[in-house]
């Protein structure tokens, strides 16, 4: 293993972490609706859960309020029943085939709340990079210490590793930022 593909494999697993950081954030709600929120809850059809995305049309009425067509006539009382009882907070009403799940406005508590949610997330995705920039780090001493690469090359190897490391916390505190200021506007 050179140190070329050290820095190319804790690049990519840094990718992947603020990859996981934005699904992460994805599901925060922020008062507006949005159909990703539903991804995480999952119906009973024919005796296995499945997402809902998966059984119905989800989609946007307005800014507020998010529409679920289910494709069967059944399932329609199912996935009620389904985004009730998961931990969102919502309260969907049925009319005829169509499910209405209007996204209930945010209190200023809830908020605050929702960003120490944000900023923890955002920290442990920053702990996961930091891990990575261990590891590689490790990897490229233990090189230098199997007589692979010369010291030279193995400061080298650091610098860079800590440089993307450096590139990729300033990202998280990018997604963070838009997160907070997102939930926190009116």
């Amino acid at each position: 293993m050179s140190t070329a593909d050290i820095k190319k494999n804790a690049e990519g697993r840094m990718a992947k972490s603020v990859e996981a950081l934005k699904n992460e954030l994805h599901k925060i709600r922020t008062g507006r609706a949005h159909p990703g929120i539903l991804d995480q809850v999952h119906v009973d059809y024919y005796g296995s859960p499945v997402p809902i995305s998966q059984i119905a049309n989800v989609s946007l009425l307005d800014a507020r309020t998010i529409s679920v067509q289910p494709w069967e006539k059944g399932m329609g009382a199912k996935i009620e029943k389904a985004i009730r009882e998961s931990d969102l907070g919502l309260n969907p009403s049925a009319q005829g085939d169509l499910i209405r799940v209007p996204m209930p406005p945010l209190t200023e508590e809830r908020r605050k709340d929702l960003t120490k949610v944000v900023r923890n997330a955002g920290e442990d995705a920053k702990v996961a990079v930091r891990n990575l920039r261990r590891d590689a780090n490790d990897h490229a001493k233990k090189l230098l210490k199997d007589k692979e690469i010369g010291e030279d090359e193995e400061r080298r190897s650091l610098d860079e590793v800590q440089k993307l490391t450096d590139r990729v916390i300033t990202e998280i505190d990018k997604l963070i930022a838009a997160k907070e200021a997102e939930i926190l506007a009116v």
